[in-house]
């Protein structure tokens, strides 16, 4: 295997920018697939979209994986999901791609997701290339497009490609580095005709190659040089500079095109071949179990002990199919490796290379590839190696799920299945939480959306067999405080036998910007909870010290205000005393408790809601009663942009406001109104409807 033709790369966008219509081209140019199938409209569903729900509804609920083959490339491609709900499914596997497309929408640019999905690329140092789809489209315009990337995404984007004809006219693409246009030919474009750029486009053309090449030449000063001396420039040398740049992730060539009229899929092909990374080229690494802190590089050497991620995980009726990213080494059927973080040894009975939901049995994988192995028992993000304790690998981030809902199945009979069911839908998603509300004994699942559990309750009952009543949605509120204040408390029992004593002296305070930088700084993950020790001289044993902490912690589960979880608290430990004999660690952890307990109410608590950041699409003439229906909802405009008819509205709305929005927008637009929305932050709620949500909390523990 030649490392370095491979590439991994991974399709991101904003809902329905077209990433799996671009996909299913990509898959028939390369010769994977002989027939396009479309994402809506009948036929058998775009070959990514594989369940059923995918193929009613249209959208890509989980990420597929495929491999093809591109001229002399072999390409392990993977698409993932537009929808925030779903956004686990672009974190893991942006985590272990080397390279991306970031589709945008020739209309909508850059839209919410596309933010996300770039802080995602940033956040695993994945180097991008830019491809601006739905050309075709009424209102297409590139060049604005780019200008938001840079504005929005503060990306050095720049256009390789320039439009011939727009909208409905549009042709094909002048390509800035070769200098000549490319036409799509044949009843499905397969075949590319190249030809002289037209001459009433010839000096645009100029023009914005001397851009293009002044834009590189910030990364190469020979380059630099040769442009102030006019010199001629070589199709090589700029294909060089350039992927040096895209590789450091400072620099986003632009392509364009759209793939559902089959124009343009082949030039973008080129250029993730020449642009983006092949595994050699990117540098990854691994955590020291031996010693904290300590990072170790990975070499793509197929000679090396293995070290490989279980990136995601699915059931289905064979049994557990865990995808994996071989980071080292190389994986060999009915050879055994161990799970860093159990310790167990488990045997790769058999590997496979999946094309959506196909398999195909493969006997040995190497470092670089992407691959599936069936049968072992493991937890998304888990690492192997050929050795114990050897390395363990950064594992995916995830975000804390913003709503939940109670399900019930229908039938008594059911119990078991819906259990098995949600043991299962747990274990493959890490945002879907399940846990049983000790108060109500009801199950209760969370997660990222609405329509995000409205999947799962839907493929309860499909591939499950159960019929479930659900309970209204409801929201994760947080308690948190909003003033300073000293505590000085002391516990004292000494009846008989040995006693307890404990005392601290010290503050809560809600915790402050500085505070988040301050742990972030020493390489902490900002949580919801800060501990300071500023306990001098021995007052209080050094030992002791972590039971005042934990409990602090434990109390933070349940705040006193209406039973949610507290978050934002800096606890600052400055003084207090011990006895010889009364003192011990669960002396100082019920003080700790008991102190939380009595005077956490002194910070004047309050309610936090999650805030959504949403944004509206919807036809001009509606504007005035969307943003009024908006306003109606609590929620606050934050931006409104008009563009070729449509318009564009992004607000924050409180999520309690937000269910059964859909339909609502729907009927108030004829249709024709769209909405996505992600979690922003969480804010405080109105006085009076905090009075009404502690009153309705309070009224549930009566009524139990």
């Amino acid at each position: 295997m030649n490392l370095a033709k491979v590439r991994n790369i991974g399709i991101s966008a904003h809902i329905d920018s077209g990433k799996t219509t671009l996909s299913e081209r990509i898959l028939f140019y390369a010769g994977r697939i002989h027939k396009i199938e479309d994402v809506r409209g009948g036929g058998d569903g775009a070959t990514m979209d594989h369940m059923e729900l995918e193929k009613e509804r249209g959208i890509t609920i989980t990420s597929a994986a495929t491999s093809l083959k591109w001229k002399n490339y072999a390409i392990n491609l993977i698409d993932t999901p537009g929808h925030v709900d779903f956004t686990v499914e672009v974190e893991r596997s942006l985590r272990v791609l080397d390279g991306a497309i970031l589709v945008l929408c020739s209309v909508g640019g850059v839209q919410s997701q596309s933010m996300t999905v770039d802080r995602q690329m940033k956040r695993y140092n994945v180097p991008r290339l830019a491809f601006i789809n739905k050309m075709d489209r009424t209102g297409a315009d590139p060049f604005k497009v780019v200008k938001q990337v840079r504005d929005k995404l503060g990306a050095d984007a720049v256009l390789f490609q320039l439009p011939i004809g727009k909208e409905e006219n549009f042709q094909g693409v002048v390509d800035l580095v070769a200098m000549k246009a490319y036409y799509n030919d044949g009843d499905k474009g397969e075949t590319i005709r190249v030809e002289e750029i037209p001459a009433e486009l010839k000096e645009q053309a100029e023009e914005y190659r001397h851009e293009m090449l002044e834009a590189i030449s910030m990364y190469d000063d020979s380059l630099m040089e040769k442009i102030l001396g006019e010199e001629e420039i070589t199709a090589d040398e700029i294909h060089k500079i350039v992927r040096e740049a895209v590789i450091n992730q400072s620099f986003t060539p632009v392509f364009m095109g759209s793939a559902f009229k089959n124009k343009s899929v082949q030039p973008l092909l080129d250029g993730i071949t020449r642009y983006l990374p092949s595994p050699t080229e990117v540098t990854n690494y691994g955590n020291d179990p031996a010693e904290e802190g300590k990072k170790i590089r990975l070499e793509p050497d197929p000679n090396k002990p293995l070290v490989s991620m279980g990136f995601k995980i699915t059931d289905d009726e064979y049994g557990q199919l865990t995808y994996t990213r071989i980071y080292q080494g190389a994986i060999e059927k009915g050879n055994s490796y161990f799970n860093q973080r159990t310790g167990r040894k488990e045997r790769f009975s058999r590997l496979v290379r999946m094309h959506s939901d196909k398999r195909e049995e493969i006997d040995r994988a190497e470092a670089g590839d992407i691959i599936a192995v069936m049968g072992i028992d493991c937890a998304s993000g888990d690492t192997y190696c050929s050795e114990p304790n050897y390395i363990s690998l950064e594992n995916i981030f995830v975000a804390d799920p913003v709503i939940k809902m109670s399900v019930t199945p229908k039938s008594r009979d059911n119990t078991d299945k819906l259990s098995k069911a949600l043991q299962r839908f747990r274990k493959e998603d890490p945002t879907f939480h399940v846990f049983t509300d000790d108060e109500t004994n009801e199950t209760v699942i969370a997660g990222m959306g609405e329509l995000h559990l409205e999947i799962y309750v839907e493929r309860i009952k499909r591939e499950y067999g159960v019929e479930v009543e659900v309970g209204a949605p409801k929201v994760s509120y947080r308690e948190s405080g909003r003033l300073a204040f000293d505590f000085d408390h002391k516990r004292k029992k000494q009846s008989g036998g040995s006693g307890q004593y404990g005392h601290i002296v010290g503050s809560m305070r809600p915790m402050s910007d500085e505070d988040r930088a301050t742990i972030v700084e020493a390489g902490g993950e900002v949580g919801e909870f800060y501990f300071l020790d500023k306990v001098t001289g021995g007052r209080i044993p050094k030992e002791y010290i972590p039971a005042v902490k934990k409990g602090f912690e434990e109390m933070m589960d349940k705040g006193p205000l209406a039973g949610y979880p507290v978050v934002g608290l800096t606890v600052e430990l400055k003084d207090g005393s011990y006895h010889d004999v009364d003192s011990s660690d669960m002396a100082f952890k019920l003080t700790a408790r008991e102190c939380f307990r009595e005077h956490f109410g002194r910070m004047k608590p309050v309610l936090l809601e999650p805030i959504m950041k949403m944004e509206i699409e919807c036809p001009e003439d509606f504007q005035g009663s969307v943003v009024g229906q908006v306003s109606s909802k609590r929620g606050m405009i934050v931006e409104t942009e008009t563009n070729g008819g449509i318009c564009k509205i992004i607000a924050e709305v409180p999520l309690a406001e937000t269910f059964g929005y859909s339909t609502e927008l729907r009927s108030q637009t004829q249709g024709q109104g769209t909405f996505s929305m992600e979690f922003a932050k969480y804010g405080e709620v109105p006085s009076n409807i905090q009075t009404d949500i502690v009153e309705a909390r309070k009224k549930e523990e009566e009524a139990r």
